[in-house]
């Protein structure tokens, strides 16, 4: 039998995550981009938040922590680079494949809700 403070934690942990997904999706959305696709998840792995500013593709990796700076540790080089397989997955199915115009962001989210976008964050690793 599991655990269930174990259930707890994991579930208050994906609430808070999910809560700050939907707090970057405003942020997103009030600059005027489209949201496409929520939490798709491809045979590398899964991209938090898949938007459309016009014909680009913008791919967002979501962290949250107390800090930004600890938001920011938080993006490894190996969750790097599922993302940009998942993110070349799904483009694949776009009119253009992978011809399609996309940019990579972070968005991370602070403890007290704050968002701070690092666009086209992931060509620097």
């Amino acid at each position: 039998m599991s655990d269930p403070r174990k259930q707890d934690v994991g579930r208050a942990s994906y609430l808070a995550g999910q809560s700050a997904e939907d707090c970057v999706l405003r942020h997103y959305e009030a600059r005027g981009l489209t949201l496409a696709k929520s939490r798709w998840r491809g045979k590398a792995g899964e991209i938090d938040l898949i938007l459309r500013e016009g014909a680009v593709l913008v791919f967002v990796e979501v962290k949250k922590s107390k800090s930004f700076d600890r938001a920011a540790v938080r993006l490894q080089p190996k969750q790097i680079q599922r993302l940009m397989q998942a993110a070349e997955e799904f483009s694949g199915g776009e009119p253009q494949g992978l011809l399609t115009e996309m940019r990579f962001d972070v968005a991370l989210v602070n403890g007290q809700g704050q968002v701070h976008i690092l666009e086209n964050a992931l060509w620097d690793f």
